[in-house]
Parts: C-alpha cells; sequence; structure tokens
C-alpha cells in the first residue's frame, strides 16, 4: 500500500478552493485531481488503484513535502493543500459538544457525497472523512500508462436532462457543477446459452422488437411485463424525491400525487420475478429477465424488488446511459468540489475508527491516528457491516441491527480485470457493455459463472493511448475463494482465473483478444476490501431468501440517535441511481432532524415506529 507518511505528508489532507475563477468548467473534468508522489511507480504497479489517485497526463502538478507544511503547486491552480488548513479543520469541532459542523460524513462514496452535497446546499456545514486521498469509492478511478480506468461499473444511470430520476445531473447541478456525457446507443448486448443474443437498444420499440423477435410466442406477455415496469417507474419518475421517513413531505407529495403514491406502495413488496411469471410462460424468457435483474442487484429477478427492476429497466430507455468524458472518477471529483465550494471541507487520508457516542447520541468520531471530530450528527457511507460491526461497539449496536441480518447477507464481490488491448481486435461496431453466460442457466449466480465487460473507449477514445481500448471485465467471486493462500499461490490463482474468463471472452466474442493484450491488472475480493474499505469486498446487501420487495430493506435513520447510514445498504439499494437517491433522502432527513427543514416530532415518531413495524414482516 503507498505509503505517504514516508513524505512527511499531514496524517489528513485538506482540500479548499482558493479562488473561483472563471474556469470553472476547465476545473470539473481535470482540475480537481490528486497526487502522484514521486518515485512510487513500483508501488502503483503491484496494487489494484482504487483509492489512488494519479493526475492527468496533460495536467503538471509539483509537489513540495518538508516538515512544517505541505502544499499543492499547479498550473492554473484551483486549490491548495496546507498545514494551516488543517489545523483550522482540526481545531473546528475538535470540542466535545461542538457544534461548528451539522453532520460529518463518513466516506466519499457517491451516496455519501450527495448526502454532504445536498446538506450544503441547504446551509448545512459538512465535514465528510475520506480514508483514501480521492473521492469516489466504487466511482473512483486510477492512471497507468495512459489508461485511466473506472474502478467500478461503467454504466451510468441518472445521467439524463429530463425526468426526476436524473439525480447524478440534479447532484451535480445543485453545486453548481455539470459535466459533459456521451450518449451510449445501446445499454448492454447479451451473449447467453443457445446463441440466444439480445441487444438493449437505447430506444425501447427497438429493444422490444428485437426480444419480441427472440421470443414471437411471448410478445403478449413481453409488453405487459414491461409495461408493468414502465408504471412503476413513471409513478417514482413523477414526484419529488425526498426523504419517505420524513411525514410532511410524505403527506404534500400523496395530496399531489395520490395514484402514484399507491402504485408504488402496491408494487413495494414485490418482486420483479412474481410479476414475470404472470405474463410470461418461456423458460428461457424468465431465465433472459433473471439476467436482466442480475445486472441491477446481483441476484435473479424473483429475489430482486421491483422498484429496482423497474428504475433500471425503464431508465436506460427514458433518459438513456451517458458516459462522463474523461471517466466515471469525474463524477466524484466535481461533486467534491462542489461541496468545499459550498464552504463544507473534505479530508483525505482520514481514517475512522469509530463512531463516538455520549450517553446514546452519536456525537462525533475518531480517527485512527487518535484525531477527534464533533458534530451533530454523523452519516455513516460505510457498509451495514462496517458500520456496526467495526465503527461501534458490540454493546451499542441496535437489536434493530439483527432484523436487518436475519433479512440480508453480504453479497459477494467480485474478480476484476482491467485490459489495455490494441484497437483493431475489436469490431468498427462492437458495443460498449456486454453481459456473458455462454452454456447453463444454471451458472448465472456461480462465481465466475457470468462475465460483465464494459469498453469506454468505444465511446470516448480519449481514455486510452492512440490505438487502443480499454477492456474492465468483473465477474462474481468470493473472498473464502482467496483466502489462506501464500503470496506466490495467490498470484499464480489470479493469473490462472483471469486467463480462463479472458479465453472465453475470445472464443465468445473476441477472436484474437489474448494476442492484443498490452496492459493487465488482476483485482481480487481482497483487492476491494483492502482499497474500498467494504467488509469482505462485498457490494452491497442481497436478500438472505425471497424478499417480500424492498420491505425490509432499512432507510437513513437508525436506532441510534443522531447516526444514519446511506448507501446501498440502505433503502433503496445498490447501483449509481439507488445510491444517490439514498443520499437525496438522507441529506433531507437529517435537514429536518438539525432544524433546516420543516419536521413534526408527533408524526416523525409515528412513521418511524410504522416504518420500523413494516421491516419485521419482511
Amino acid at each position: 500500500m503507498l505509503n505517504l507518511n514516508t513524505l512527511n505528508t499531514p496524517q489528513a489532507w485538506l482540500v479548499h478552493p482558493i479562488s473561483n475563477n472563471s474556469h470553472s468548467s476547465h476545473f470539473q473534468f481535470a482540475g480537481f485531481n490528486g497526487f502522484r508522489p514521486r518515485n512510487q511507480e513500483s508501488e502503483f504497479s503491484r496494487m489494484f488503484k482504487s483509492g489512488i489517485y494519479n493526475p492527468r497526463r496533460q495536467e503538471q502538478k509539483f509537489l513540495q513535502f518538508n516538515k512544517r507544511e505541505t502544499r499543492v503547486l499547479k498550473t492554473n491552480s484551483a486549490m491548495s493543500i496546507e498545514n494551516q488548513d488543517l489545523e483550522r479543520v482540526s481545531r473546528v469541532g475538535n470540542e466535545k459538544g461542538s457544534s461548528s459542523y451539522d453532520a460529518i460524513v463518513i466516506g466519499s462514496g457517491i451516496g455519501g457525497l450527495v448526502a454532504a452535497t445536498q446538506l450544503a446546499v441547504k446551509g448545512a456545514r459538512v465535514l465528510v472523512l475520506e480514508k483514501y486521498v480521492i473521492p469516489g469509492g466504487s466511482s473512483g478511478f486510477y492512471e497507468k500508462d495512459g489508461y485511466t480506468f473506472d474502478v467500478g461499473s461503467s454504466v451510468m444511470f441518472g445521467f439524463s436532462d429530463k425526468g426526476n430520476l436524473n439525480l447524478i445531473t440534479q447532484a451535480l447541478a445543485a453545486v453548481g457543477c455539470k459535466m459533459e456525457v456521451i450518449p451510449d446507443p445501446s445499454t448492454v448486448h447479451f451473449h447467453l446459452p443457445n446463441n440466444l443474443s439480445v441487444r438493449v437498444h437505447r430506444e425501447y420499440q427497438e429493444f422490444i422488437a428485437e426480444l419480441t423477435s427472440r421470443f414471437p410466442h411471448e410478445k403478449e406477455g413481453i409488453l405487459k411485463f414491461y409495461s408493468v415496469c414502465w408504471r412503476v417507474f413513471n409513478a417514482l419518475n413523477s414526484m419529488e424525491l425526498k426523504s419517505l421517513e420524513e411525514p410532511i413531505y410524505l403527506f404534500k407529495q400523496f395530496a399531489k400525487k395520490p395514484t402514484e403514491c399507491l402504485t408504488l406502495a402496491y408494487y413495494l413488496p414485490q418482486n420483479a420475478g412474481d410479476i414475470a411469471r404472470k405474463y410470461l410462460k418461456d423458460p428461457e424468457l424468465l431465465s433472459f429477465i433473471d439476467a436482466e435483474c442480475f445486472i441491477v442487484s446481483t441476484v435473479n429477478a424473483l429475489q430482486t424488488p421491483m422498484i429496482n427492476a423497474s428504475m433500471v429497466l425503464c431508465d436506460r430507455h427514458f433518459g438513456g446511459i451517458n458516459y462522463p468524458v474523461g471517466g466515471v472518477g469525474g463524477i466524484a471529483k466535481s461533486l467534491a468540489e462542489g461541496l468545499v465550494n459550498k464552504g463544507s471541507d473534505i479530508l483525505y487520508k482520514a481514517n475512522v475508527k469509530n463512531i463516538i457516542l455520549d450517553q446514546g447520541k452519536a456525537i462525533g468520531v475518531r480517527l485512527s491516528d487518535g484525531r477527534e471530530f464533533f458534530a451533530k450528527t454523523v452519516i455513516s457511507n460505510a457498509t451495514r457491516w462496517d458500520t456496526f460491526g467495526k465503527l461501534l461497539k458490540k454493546e451499542d449496536v441496535p437489536k434493530e441491527e439483527e432484523n436487518f441480518k436475519r433479512v440480508y447477507v453480504k453479497a459477494p464481490s467480485f474478480l476484476s480485470i482491467h485490459l489495455g488491448v490494441k484497437a483493431d481486435v475489436l469490431p468498427p461496431d462492437t458495443d460498449c457493455h456486454h453481459f456473458v453466460l455462454e452454456d447453463d442457466w444454471d451458472n448465472l449466480e456461480k462465481p465466475y459463472g457470468s462475465i460483465f465487460l464494459s469498453i469506454p473507449t468505444v465511446l470516448d477514445s480519449s481514455l486510452a493511448p492512440k490505438d487502443r481500448h480499454i477492456l474492465h471485465i468483473f465477474t462474481t467471486s468470493s473472498i473464502e475463494d482467496w483466502q489462506g493462500l501464500s503470496v506466490e499461490d495467490y498470484e499464480k490463482k489470479k493469473e490462472a482465473i483471469a486467463d480462463k474468463i479472458i479465453s472465453r471472452l475470445e472464443k465468445k466474442i473476441f477472436p484474437g483478444l489474448k494476442s492484443s493484450i498490452v496492459f493487465k491488472e488482476v483485482g481480487t475480493p481482497k483487492t476491494h476490501r483492502r482499497y474500498l474499505a467494504r467488509v469482505d469486498g462485498t457490494y452491497g446487501p442481497m436478500p438472505r431468501a425471497i424478499p417480500k420487495g424492498l420491505l425490509g430493506m432499512p432507510f437513513n435513520t437508525t436506532d441510534v440517535d443522531g447516526l444514519y447510514c446511506v448507501g446501498d445498504s440502505c433503502f433503496p439499494g445498490q447501483g449509481v441511481i439507488a445510491v444517490a437517491f439514498s443520499g437525496v433522502m438522507c441529506a433531507h432527513r437529517v435537514a429536518a432532524d438539525i432544524g433546516i427543514e420543516k419536521k413534526s416530532p408527533v408524526l416523525d415518531t409515528a412513521l418511524l415506529k410504522t416504518l420500523g413495524w413494516l421491516r419485521t414482516l419482511a
């Protein structure tokens, strides 16, 4: 792991703007980059760099380190990092009972950053604490040998210019940021057993035409199933999205949109697989619906909540998939910039070890270096297991969390392969995203059974050197499969499994793929655990059995007073839209609790008790 302490850096880095110039659009995409200390290339080549910040090629940064101060000097500088600012943040909110910060956010994933920026826009002072030296978490990036790799998914929902579910666009706009995007003409190209090939076109009618041509005898059922998805999506997309735990908002929405509210309440406890089986009979078509939902939730359709499925299966046509120019990492960079421009702070290399309670109320956090920060509220963007299993003492964990563990388990992690390949190995009309399951539908959810592939350079060629493409390959993998190995055996196993996955893609889609590889880096669940700070490398919760839709999924509040959760361990679950929605909801609920938004204590108590009771029914 990169050890920046050897460079005499402070224990954490504060980022703040020092000027508001007219070049804000440049700052959004390129200016908010991080640090590549000199003579660290060998370490970068040995690790999966999700969480390590490298500057973009076209920008020059010069680092000067000494024992007294750390300062970043940059051409057309838009920020600085100085010891006096670290001291300022250490003083502000550094005394028990201090109210200088309204909220501390643990982690800078998309959910945490959306919650932080939404609060900052409302006038709250927020401190975001990030363990690494870049924001973004699973939506971060790293650079190597001229390539810019997305750490996580390159399929970006919520980036359109219409509706209410374009939550990434809205979150950026709220802090004065806008990113250039490239529309993707298709969401994914499925390569499935029995040579079933289905391309999910951006245009809904084109997708339906292709799917019904594969299953002409199921045309009526296909139309009915997806029409239900649209019914749910349209109801959600028509509403102003705020906290479902805030009764004043709920009453207002019900008064404005009673039919839509009742529609969502009706489908809340239902799953996509049950709805599909009302209209579809062909086993292969039902397996295709499983594959559709697996991309959404890493489980089959019977375990995928209907609301989650509808959000993704319809937004890909309504707003479409839009890739941000320069890579997915630009989203978190822009949100972080917007946060500090609104007067709040973000500290990097700030490893939170404990949440501090005072008479049962969360009042602050303690870092691994012993420093403490205090605020009115604490928001955890860590997984549910990390929050209640590591950051709180065992005796402080509320009984409510036992209900969560009864319904949900940790989803598996992934084996991730980043490739740089010669461009001529890909046909000119290659789709950006592919899902591969060659021989047996039963392998869909098994480790290494199905493969998800993204080629973002199909849309944005600037991410790779000339005449090169990026292939980012995912396949599910459990951390147990990587335990107890020697370093040598671990490396051999990585290479062996990666070789098998690449061979499958070569055979199914891209002949000659192996010989075209010029760069390769493999990450395992242990890699994701280490650099994304996610227990066992999990990508979120999944139901133990067939759930009652989203009924058992907790919202943002917890049974610890002053402590909130945000991200994929909260309603509505995994995915970019879902975690952004979680961030919006959390900010609204916190704002009401600290007096920025209106609230009704009596109604709050009644609603929260009702929601808690409903979760027990799951």
